[in-house]
């Protein structure tokens, strides 16, 4: 996956500005805390939960599990976020007060990592979401536990979410 200084990297995923064909912003289960900070403390005391990280791995991939079905449908080029290793789509949509994200990956470990993403930021405004930074990813240790190639995906990811906030908050 690269990153979002690679100067090939695109996070050319749907836009705010396109409507999703049959869906409802209501579908998503984000987010689950009132705030985003709060999602990331309840994120850090979770983990903190598994002493070791064959079980914090095991943890990521079973929230990844649980995120929402994607459609078939919206496996579309048009919907990938670009650069990355494995397979990630991601639909965003909304306004600047309540971006909605939608995404799923291929791989197992990944689907968690945009499960974490989602649970900070999804269903949040896009001044809340431009004012949160991610420091989730070093409460729990991600960092120091995830492939370059991992690292540079969520990074794009993030960058995406980032992206449609300001989009949204420009318009």
């Amino acid at each position: 996956m690269a990153g979002p200084d690679d100067p090939n990297h695109e996070c050319s995923a749907m836009d705010g500005s396109q409507q999703v064909p049959g869906n409802d912003m209501t579908d998503s289960p984000f987010p689950l805390e009132p705030t985003a900070a709060e999602a990331q403390a309840a994120i850090a005391e979770e983990f903190a939960f598994f002493g070791d990280w064959s079980e914090r791995y095991q943890y990521l991939i079973d929230l990844g599990r649980k995120l929402p079905p994607f459609p078939e449908a919206w496996k579309t080029d048009a919907h990938r976020l670009h650069g990355c290793q494995s397979l990630v789509w991601i639909v965003a949509e909304g306004d600047a007060d309540r971006l909605v994200f939608h995404a799923a990956s291929d791989s197992a470990i990944v689907s968690g990592l945009v499960y974490l993403a989602l649970r900070v930021y999804s269903g949040r405004s896009a001044a809340e979401i431009l004012a949160t930074e991610p420091n989730y990813i070093a409460a729990i240790g991600l960092a120091r536990h995830l492939s370059p190639t991992r690292s540079n995906g969520l990074a794009a990811l993030l960058a995406f979410i980032r992206q449609r906030a300001q989009a949204v908050s420009a318009a």
